[in-house]
């Protein structure tokens, strides 16, 4: 990235941060405006085959993507100016020795943000990101996954349209060298969706400059089924999370943990659910992806586990439902991220060993606990997760309202919802001083040694007593200072 196009972004940003959050706002409304006029056309843009690994109808697109980018755009208009006020922060809780001096707090801009977009929902996860960077008075610089370039182009299109200054918005290459370059170049927040190995290739370019970052990384997610689950509702969120996106989803569920299930019903459940998931299609997948598959498959019969659906048997350029039973903790497929329609089953006797094999993954995205409420809830506390959904998934996280990121391997930091907005900011305190306060500038003497001993006595405490007896060493103290 040249530096002198970086340099005239920088400009439009400072005119840009100046700009009322209202004012900004009203971008976004009239984009969103737009957005509903031409909602197919938008749609179309995007490809029905994604970086090798889904089909998709502009259907599911407009469903998975146009709609929750739109109720996004709303989100912001109706909340946006409230998130991004600055705060006074009062006399509450104001240390008595700080009488005079009033603190607020600003939310700032970054500048500069690098939004490094996602292959497998190109126009909602980075779309999102790039109106909330804006709409916090950023610049923004958009790279898009491969193949998805053209959607990327068209929101810029629509944005400019809708009265956004085109210097504020980029649309970089595809490749990976246009991130680098721009990194290189000096940005001031990058973030980015999309896997560990990536995330950790672009936290060691980020540690040389020590630029801050959101990661919104992999995940390997869980779904546990809880004595009291409804066993159709479950196997219907199986089926769908398996078939979303054609599987194509870091939240889609990976493991099944079923809880304290006898023999009887834990056979039966897995024999419904591999009826269930034998009906669903094949999606593509690239050629590392169907040799990871094997490799599961392979280690998972040589440790005793049953692959009772093979999704590469009839061939190995696409994939249909992969059903592995009685699976282990330390097995691949139960330890790796994978963009294919894999599922992989263990039982366990109770909470306990299901939470203890759960923790032995590393990727903490999201969860799914199926189960009666509260024994539910009470079990999602213990996870150790960024997100948890009950008797549901997938879906609910499309709440524009809702923030979104994960623990462990699966990043740092949210996207969306109040938090990723105010992710695209950086705090500013701003503290005034009134009247006559010099007194705390001149220097301590042995007798300010008593004062503030009593100071600390009368303030903190333990009991009525002792508060008194330290308010009568600050008056002694004080009388001795005069």
């Amino acid at each position: 990235m040249e530096t002198g196009s970086l340099e005239g972004m920088r400009l439009a940003q400072r005119k840009w941060a100046g700009v009322p959050v209202r004012e900004r706002v009203r971008v976004v409304e009239r984009l969103r405006k737009r957005m509903a006029g031409a909602a197919q056309e938008l749609a179309e843009t995007i490809p029905t085959h994604l970086a090798g690994a889904l089909h998709r109808t502009v259907a599911d697109t407009l469903v998975a993507e146009v709609l929750p980018l739109m109720e996004a755009c709303r989100f912001l208009e109706r909340r946006a100016s409230g998130i991004l006020r600055t705060k006074e922060l009062g006399r509450r809780g104001r240390p008595l020795w700080l009488s005079g001096v009033e603190s607020e707090l600003e939310r700032e801009p970054w500048g500069v943000v690098l939004t490094l977009g996602a292959g497998n929902y190109p126009l909602l996860l980075a779309g999102v990101q790039t109106l909330q960077a804006l709409i916090a008075g950023n610049a923004v610089l958009w790279k898009p996954a491969p193949g998805t370039q053209t959607v990327a182009h068209a929101m810029r299109l629509l944005l400019a349209e809708s009265g956004l200054d085109p210097e504020l918005l980029t649309i970089l290459d595809p490749d990976v060298e246009s991130a680098t370059e721009a990194i290189a170049a000096g940005v001031d927040h990058v973030v980015l969706t999309g896997s560990v190995e990536t995330g950790r290739a672009v936290l060691r370019q980020l540690a040389e400059t020590v630029t801050p970052a959101t990661m919104e990384l992999s995940g390997c997610d869980a779904v546990f089924v809880l004595p009291g689950a409804d066993m159709e509702r479950v196997l219907g969120a199986l089926s769908f999370g398996m078939r979303f996106n054609g599987s194509f989803t870091c939240m889609a569920p990976r493991r099944v943990f079923l809880v304290g299930m006898d023999v009887g019903q834990a056979a039966g459940f897995e024999i419904r659910l591999a009826e269930v998931l034998g009906k669903s299609g094949s999606v593509t997948i690239p050629p590392a992806t169907a040799k990871l598959l094997k490799e599961m498959m392979r280690e998972a019969r040589s440790h005793g586990a049953e692959v009772v659906l093979d999704g590469l048997r009839e061939s190995e350029a696409s994939a249909a439902a992969t059903l592995i039973c009685g699976a282990t903790p330390d097995l691949i497929c139960m330890q790796a991220s994978v963009f294919a329609p894999l599922l992989s089953v263990m039982r366990t006797t109770d909470a306990e060993e299901a939470l203890a094999a759960d923790a032995a993954c590393r990727y903490g995205l999201t969860a799914a606990v199926f189960g009666t409420e509260d024994v539910a809830r009470r079990f999602a506390s213990r996870l150790v997760v960024g997100h948890v959904l009950i008797n549901d998934v997938v879906i609910p996280t499309a709440d524009p309202r809702v923030s979104f990121g994960g623990r462990g391997r699966s990043g740092f930091g949210v996207t969306r919802g109040v938090d990723g907005l105010l992710a695209m900011t950086t705090a500013r305190m701003v503290q005034v001083s009134r009247g006559d306060r010099k007194r705390a500038w001149a220097p301590t003497s042995e007798g300010h040694a008593e004062f503030f001993a009593g100071l600390a006595a009368m303030l903190h405490g333990d009991g009525l007593r002792v508060r008194l007896e330290g308010l009568k060493r600050v008056v002694r103290a004080a009388r001795k200072l005069k």
